[in-house]
């Protein structure tokens, strides 16, 4: 499970921005598309915590839908799985949104 190390590296830049000064929420950016599953994440997010500045922080995951734009045709369409064609039958698409993975916002006491 991958997310368990993206949630330590979440936590370890979130614990050296707050400089030991309590972390009371914690706002999350995962796209759709970015093959990170929050429900892990969320899970994970209780362990790790466990015992740091970060202990009982809420935790809010925004997940931006998928968006892409056919190189072929120039058409702009949702996106609702990795691989994807536009109705022109492109597959030659550019993902516009939907692959976001940050820390869109942290609130400290």
């Amino acid at each position: 499970m991958h997310e368990l190390g993206i949630t330590q590296e979440i936590l370890a830049v979130v614990m050296e921005r707050a400089e030991d000064r309590k972390v009371k929420r914690i706002v999350l950016e995962i796209g759709k598309l970015s093959c990170v599953l929050p429900d892990a994440i969320r899970f994970c997010f209780d362990l790790c915590t466990e015992g740091t500045i970060a202990e009982g922080a809420e935790l809010e995951i925004i997940q931006p839908p998928g968006r892409g734009c056919c190189r072929q045709c120039g058409a702009e369409f949702a996106l609702h799985a990795v691989l994807a064609r536009c109705v022109c039958g492109s597959s030659d698409i550019q993902w516009l949104s939907g692959e976001e993975l940050r820390i869109k916002t942290m609130e400290i006491a």
